[in-house]
Order: C-alpha cells, then sequence, then structure tokens
C-alpha cells in the first residue's frame, strides 16, 4: 500500500497486491474492472445467467467448461457467441452456466476470500453500494462497513499495476 489507510472506511487499493493487503482489514471487496468485466457480469447476471470468473483463456479454460457443463466466452471482437463484450452478452438466456476467462476482473475475483465479494459498474453501483454497505460492522449511519474499491484496469503510464474501486 502506498499509505496507511486504517483510519478509514472506505479503503482504495489497486490490482492483486492490493486485494491481498486489503481483504483482511475490510468487510467487503468491491471488484471494478472498467474495462469490460464488471458490466459483462453486471448484463449476465440481470438476465439470470451464471457466470463463473476464470483467470485466462487457454486449453485449461475449454477443460474447465466441459467439466462444470459451462458455456466459454470467446475473445473479444470474435463475430459470434459470447465475450467479455457486454454487447455480446444483452440476449444470454437465463439459466446460462458461462465462463468468462478475464486477466483482471477474474483474477481478483478469484484470489479475494475471507469476505464477501462484489463486481460493480455504473449500471449496477448504487445496489451494490447498498449490499456491501451492508456486511459492514466498522461504519455507523447513515452508510456502514470497510469496503475496499478494486479497479482493474491499467494505470497511466503502461504500469502494471491495476487499480480496484467500488459501484
Amino acid at each position: 500500500m502506498y499509505f496507511d489507510q486504517a483510519g478509514y472506511h472506505l479503503k482504495c487499493e489497486w490490482g492483486l497486491e492490493g486485494l491481498l493487503a486489503l481483504q483482511s482489514a475490510s468487510d467487503a471487496l468491491v471488484i471494478v474492472d472498467v474495462l469490460s468485466f464488471s458490466t459483462a457480469v453486471d448484463i449476465a447476471l440481470s438476465n439470470g445467467a451464471t457466470v463463473l470468473p476464470y483467470r485466462s483463456k487457454d486449453n485449461s479454460a475449454k477443460d474447465f467448461a466441459a467439466v462444470h457443463g459451462a458455456v466459454l466466452a470467446g475473445r473479444r471482437g470474435a463475430k459470434a457467441g459470447y465475450t467479455l463484450s457486454p454487447a455480446s452478452l444483452r440476449t444470454i438466456p437465463a439459466g446460462t452456466l458461462l465462463l468468462l476467462p478475464s486477466p483482471n476482473g477474474s483474477t481478483l475475483s478469484l484470489r479475494a476470500s475471507g469476505v464477501p465479494v462484489f463486481t460493480a459498474c455504473l449500471r449496477n453501483c448504487r445496489a451494490v453500494a447498498k449490499c456491501a454497505g451492508a456486511h459492514g460492522s466498522h461504519y455507523r449511519c447513515p452508510r456502514r462497513g470497510a469496503v475496499a474499491r478494486l479497479i482493474s484496469s491499467p494505470l497511466p503510464g503502461g504500469s502494471d499495476r491495476r487499480r480496484l474501486s467500488p459501484n
């Protein structure tokens, strides 16, 4: 962490390093992958699908999807099928089990443990804030909770650190 955030109820850090530093001091984690993961998850869930995050799009993803009876999302820009592009998921049927590989949002989702984890975007920001805040115990009215915000997008200047943030 760049600075001590112990005195704050709302904390913000970057990527996997930030997630690991904050999860033990947080009542909930909110992962925001602004490139598309968070919005793709929200659209799929809004349509009644279930999303399985997966770190990488390789042969292991194909095997994992087959074992779990999931539909594997294709690479971004694919002409057909579901992808990380939120537009590709607008018509995903209810009951679909979607394996969604993402090097940022999925990786953070899979590494988080010990507290409730949410993924947030502009579409669901109010609902996630309400749900995440309800898990808090450190904050008095009007809001409750120490919530770590995670945004997984590249930082300016090409750094590989990722950032996290709530919706």
